[in-house]
């Protein structure tokens, strides 16, 4: 039985050696070949999908990506999976692309537990009660920071990303939805679901002023937190697991989420991939043991997020949900719900300017 101070240990070598970076878009291994999950990184943990492995002797195969928009481009590109993790804002690109068919929840006892606030848009739940979207996971992003030296009133405000005095030691997620929520929140939106251009303008400038200090655009949690860890960043925006890492590395750190501009919330959850080559009754054996009541404990102590499912949730004891930055908070939050798909191609073209110094 593996112990959790051997899960420790596997991640404290992912965040030394940074393999997972190295792996993105390649499968972790050849397992099961009837099911194929394409996800991002760090999700391959058995205890997820254990009822999984207890039947069939194996994990599903796994392909991994190392953000939403290069999941889209590769699917859309022909690479055939059974089910892809994206966040909620993608869910539309990928209906209107054909790429997805509906679940049939009637094979998925969990269902009715998944708390509603993630299933209220019609993009997951049709008028005709087709559900598109299988919301599993949720968690935040906000300033992670070595409290050892940075001290809090900097953190205060989201203006530490654009503070001189963090000159080359922040690093901010290459993301387009994340550094977006970033500006947007820095300069007073939190809702990106009602963007003016003026609006937008304002902060495209401040995330122009945001990346004169960064060290670096970090692609994986464990390579974020490798950066931190090396001392060379001392203020990331981060999602929670980059601060789970360095909680159990005993690294110093800290988690802002009530910077007096607020802090960014996100959920993910499965599709099921049009065509896919597998075996459906896997796939729904692989949904159902992700949305058991037991994944939640896991997930929480693993990497860091929360569940959708709220008796999932009732198993983790609330110290737990604290030092993971899941329990509510007082300050302003942008939920990064489906927004625009005009507007997430028009974020990401003025990001890749923004990043190449335009």
């Amino acid at each position: 039985m593996t112990t959790n101070r051997e899960n420790v240990m596997k991640k404290t070598a992912l965040l030394l050696a940074g393999i997972a970076v190295a792996a993105l878009s390649t499968p972790a291994r050849a397992a099961d070949p009837e099911l194929t999950v394409f996800d991002w990184a760090g999700f391959e943990i058995p205890g997820l999908f254990q009822p999984y492995i207890d039947k069939y002797g194996d994990s599903p195969t796994y392909a991994f990506f190392g953000d939403d928009d290069e999941a889209y481009q590769k699917l859309a590109s022909g690479f055939k999976a059974d089910t892809a993790h994206p966040c909620s804002q993608m869910i539309s690109k990928y209906k209107d692309a054909g790429l997805i068919e509906p679940w049939d929840v009637s094979k998925i006892p969990q269902f009715k537990n998944i708390d509603p606030k993630y299933l209220n848009s019609k993009i997951f739940v049709d008028d005709d009660k087709n559900v598109w979207y299988i919301p599993t996971d949720w968690g935040a992003t906000a300033i992670a920071y070595n409290p050892e030296k940075v001290p809090a009133e900097d953190v205060a405000s989201l203006d530490v990303f654009v503070n001189p005095k963090y000159a080359g030691r922040t690093s901010l997620p290459d993301s387009s939805d994340d550094v977006w929520a970033l500006a947007y929140l820095a300069t007073g939106v939190t809702d990106w679901t009602d963007v003016t251009d003026e609006q937008f303008q304002a902060a495209a400038a401040w995330l122009r002023e945001a990346n004169k200090n960064v060290q670096s655009y970090w692609t994986d949690p464990s390579q974020q937190a490798q950066l931190m860890a090396s001392g060379e960043v001392l203020v990331a925006w981060s999602w929670n697991d980059g601060v789970a890492y360095l909680q159990d590395d005993n690294y110093p750190v800290a988690f802002q989420r009530e910077a007096k501009e607020g802090s960014s919330t996100w959920f993910c959850g499965f599709v099921n991939l049009k065509d896919g080559p597998g075996s459906e009754d896997k796939l729904y054996d692989f949904i159902n043991a992700w949305t058991r009541p037991e994944a939640g404990p896991v997930l929480v102590d693993e990497i860091g997020y929360g569940h959708t499912n709220t008796e999932a949730m009732k198993l983790v004891p609330e110290e737990e949900l604290v030092t993971a930055g899941l329990t509510p908070i007082k300050a302003p939050i942008l939920a990064q719900t489906p927004n625009s798909p005009e507007l997430r191609e028009k974020q990401l073209a003025e990001f890749e300017k923004i990043k190449a110094g335009f």
